[in-house]
Order: structure tokens, then sequence, then C-alpha cells
């Protein structure tokens, strides 16, 4: 057995599932999460929904958890082990990828993505690969920047913003998206107005040191022992390997402001 393995044990270990995780989804990925620890035959009795994510991601305690692409590449590649990549089933979008969806109120709705170059554009997160650096990206390739963004703290928050008109554009990652337009009244509001190119979507991880073969196999039987209703409520169709190059490969977010 590896001796950090060892050190590690099975005491105090961490489970956290906190991307798509929203009232709606809880108990379908508390199901999920039975379902993995059944056949690992270890791990916290319930997931972990309190506390700082760069704290639980980076714990030498984590048994599993989901990242974000963007703090994988910025921070936690060579401190995790990456375990492999929820795929979604997304249409036209390859196995484990996803885009970013920009919307923006009917009112604006025929305005190229050029004009919102100036306007407020409503920003998760810094560290977001959805939220900011996939948008510049694109909007890089149109020849232009982002340049007034505005922190809304989550994605769902930023579509509420932009349906409220405190800001007029967001993007939001396809599979929040869909889980807005299921659940939140205010998605009726929005408009799609285009998308970026898919990049490799959100990686489980673990603790370094950890063997991820074990906890690949567990993910990928838990999701297809789930009842069906389940994998709907939560749009998993299974898990992929995409290599860590893939996802390095891609240029980290440019500051935030930054023309």
């Amino acid at each position: 057995m590896n001796d950090h393995i060892g050190q590690i044990g099975h005491i105090g270990q961490i489970a956290a599932l906190p991307m798509y995780d929203r009232p709606e989804t809880a108990a379908a990925n508390d199901a999920l999460w039975d379902e993995i620890r059944a056949r690992l035959g270890h791990g916290p009795a319930a997931l972990t929904r309190r506390g700082d994510l760069w704290d639980i991601w980076q714990s030498p305690r984590l048994l599993l958890s989901q990242t974000c692409g963007l703090p994988y590449r910025s921070r936690l590649h060579g401190r995790v082990t990456l375990v492999g990549t929820p795929d979604y089933g997304l249409a036209d979008t390859p196995p484990g990828y996803y885009r970013s969806i920009f919307v923006t109120r009917p009112a604006l709705a025929d305005l190229p993505l050029t004009a919102f170059a100036n306007r407020p554009f409503a920003v998760n997160e810094i560290r977001s690969q959805s939220g900011w650096a996939g948008p510049q990206a694109h909007a890089a390739g149109l020849g232009f920047a982002f340049t007034a963004p505005v922190i809304s703290g989550a994605h769902i928050m930023s579509g509420r913003w932009v349906a409220e008109g405190r800001a007029d554009l967001a993007a939001i990652d396809a599979v929040s998206w869909a889980l807005m337009r299921r659940h939140d009244g205010f998605a009726a509001g929005l408009r799609e107005i285009g998308r970026t190119a898919p990049t490799p979507g959100l990686p489980l991880i673990t603790a370094p040191g950890r063997d991820p073969a074990p906890l690949f196999a567990a993910v990928s039987a838990a999701i297809a022992a789930l009842p069906a209703a389940s994998r709907a409520i939560l749009l998993l169709r299974g898990i992929v390997h995409i290599p860590a190059r893939r996802y390095l490969k891609i240029p980290l977010a440019p500051p935030l402001g930054a023309k």
C-alpha cells in the first residue's frame, strides 16, 4: 500500500459533489454518493456541503469531489489526482465536454455578441472556465474582449442578474443552464444568443497518492445503478477519461477586467 494512503486511511475522509448541487438535485446526489460508497466499501456516510471549496479540494483527506476546469489548471494540478470527468450527454458536445451559453434579455437578443463588449457582464467567479475564461477566449476569437465584468458569485445569480436588469449578459455552463431552465422561473425571461467552443468538463478529483482507478470504477458503476429518474435529475450519462494534458492545454483566464 502507498505510504501516503496508509497515513490517510479511511478516517475522516471527505466527499463532496458541490458543482451542480442544489435543492432540487440534492437527494439524487445523495443517492449517487450512497451507490459510490457501497462500491468502494468505505467513505463518509454523507456528502460535505459546508466549508471552503479550496480547503476541501486540497485536503489530504479528500476521497472524492468535483471541481472546475480552471481551478484544476491554475492551482490544483499536481496537488490532486484526476479521477475522471462526468458525462452529461450534452447535445453537439463530445462526451465529458461542455460549453458556455451566452444569455441576455429578450430586448437585447438581436444584438451581436460584440455589442456587449462594454455592457455589464455577470461573471460567477474569476476562476471559472465557463463563466469567465471560456467567454473571454470566445470574444478574443471575434476580435474583442468583455470589459465590464460584475461578479455575481454563482451562475444562478448571474442568470438572475441579467433577468432583473442588473447585468446585460452572462455566460452559464450548459449543465447549469439546463438546470436553471428546469427549476428557475427567471430563466424564462432569458434568451440564448451564442455558445462557446466545447472544453473538458468539470473533473472529479481525489487527494494526491490515491489510486484513481477504484474511484473511477465505483463512479461508473454507481451511475449505471442509479434509477433512471435520478440520472435524469442529475443529467448524468456516465464518466469518461479525459487526460490532464487536455485540460492543461487550455489557456488560463485573463485577469479580471483585462482588455
